[in-house]
Order: C-alpha cells, then sequence, then structure tokens
C-alpha cells in the first residue's frame, strides 16, 4: 500500500477527509499523533498551520509582534528535517499554504512576514481570488480560496512561479523544477470542490513512486 507522510492539525483533518475517502488506497501517517517511517513514504503533504517559528526563518525580523504567538516547533522541526529526506529520493510533494512557505523557506527562500487583504473571511471557504496563471501551469484556477497574512518574497532557487493574485502580484503557486512533481500552492484546495484534478495528480504520483519501489 502506497504511504504519505504528512503532520496535520486536527481542526483540519475533516477537510481531507473527503480527498482522502477517495483514494482508500493511500495510508496517511500523521506526524503529530504517530512515528512515520520516512524510508517507507511515497510521497509527502505539507499543509497549512500556523506561522513557522523565527528560529527556522532564513532573514531578519524587524517587528516579532506580526508572527504567530502559537508556533509549533515540533512540528516545524519535523517538516524541515524531512523535506531534506525525500527530495534526493523524488518523492512527490504537495505543499498548501504554510507547506508553501516552510518548502520555499527550506530550500533557502524568504517571506513577506505580513500583507495586507489576504485574510479575510470570505478568502476562507470561498472561491473568489482571482489569480493570472502561467500558461504552461498543469493546474490553472480562475479564482481559488486563499486565506492567509504570510507570502513568498523571495523565491528558493529552482523553483517556477505558476500563479499569482491578480490584484497585487502576491505568489500564489510555485513548482520545483527539475522534481518529478513538488507542486507548492498557498491557497487551500482542500476546502473545495473544483480541486479534484490536483489531489488525482498528487496521490497518482504515489501509486506511480510506490509501483516504481516495488518493482526493484
Amino acid at each position: 500500500m502506497p504511504n504519505v507522510a504528512t503532520w496535520m492539525r486536527e481542526k483540519d483533518e475533516k477537510w481531507f477527509r473527503p480527498f482522502f475517502a477517495k483514494r482508500p488506497d493511500v495510508r496517511v501517517w500523521n506526524a503529530r499523533s504517530n512515528e512515520v517511517p520516512l524510508e517507507k513514504m511515497d510521497g509527502l503533504l505539507l499543509t497549512g498551520g500556523s506561522d513557522i517559528a523565527p528560529e527556522f526563518l532564513r532573514q531578519e525580523i524587524p517587528d516579532p509582534s506580526v508572527l504567530d504567538k502559537d508556533v509549533d516547533l515540533a512540528r516545524d522541526r519535523w517538516e524541515f528535517e524531512t523535506i531534506k529526506g525525500v527530495l534526493p529520493r523524488s518523492l512527490p510533494i504537495l505543499a498548501i499554504c504554510k507547506g508553501l512557505q516552510v518548502l520555499n523557506v527550506a530550500l533557502g527562500g524568504t517571506l513577506k512576514l505580513d500583507i495586507p487583504g489576504h485574510k479575510l473571511p470570505e478568502q476562507k471557504d470561498h472561491d473568489v481570488q482571482p489569480l493570472r496563471s502561467d500558461r504552461n501551469a498543469t493546474h490553472r484556477f480562475e479564482k481559488v480560496n486563499s486565506s492567509h497574512h504570510q507570502a513568498i518574497d523571495r523565491v528558493a532557487d529552482g523553483f517556477e512561479i505558476e500563479a499569482w493574485c491578480a490584484a497585487d502580484d502576491i505568489i500564489e503557486q510555485i513548482r520545483l523544477r527539475d522534481h518529478p512533481f513538488a507542486l507548492a500552492v498557498q491557497y487551500h484546495p482542500e476546502r473545495g470542490g473544483i480541486y479534484d484534478g490536483l489531489f488525482a495528480d498528487f496521490f497518482d504520483r504515489i501509486n506511480k513512486m510506490n509501483r516504481m519501489g516495488s518493482e526493484k
């Protein structure tokens, strides 16, 4: 059975459950509550959460008051270490909201630590934010449900930008060049009904990775 590693908050599980239910052939390991045997994993899912703890950021923090107070050091430590472990193995990666920020910082990028206009109530669960997408992007959405107060500033080396907010050019989707599948999005596909294809692509890649491992 293919295995995917993640660290997921309890309150987010309800959003992902319908997508996992469609793929009973894939086992999801949540590092928040269980030990995850990374050597047996076929993919990595990085989900939303609180701000990255300051000690993991690669930049100065002029105003620490803009950062969340409820950072999760254990989670950040696990995610940064796990990224280091899965990248050389070319495992499929899907990174969502905070996950996009973690992946970018892990590879050398920086963040805008507080941005206006991207955490309005209607943006959380409704596809209202218009995007501009690169024509080469596999997954393109006219509007998304993007709710966040931080965003990418300097993009880490190796990433291609695939989508921007049409209003202010905040980066909303990136892809790691020269990696079989490493897609990171600032919006929340787990909370919408238009993103089935994105999750299907991710889980299909995990199944493929598992079959390749079984054939060795």
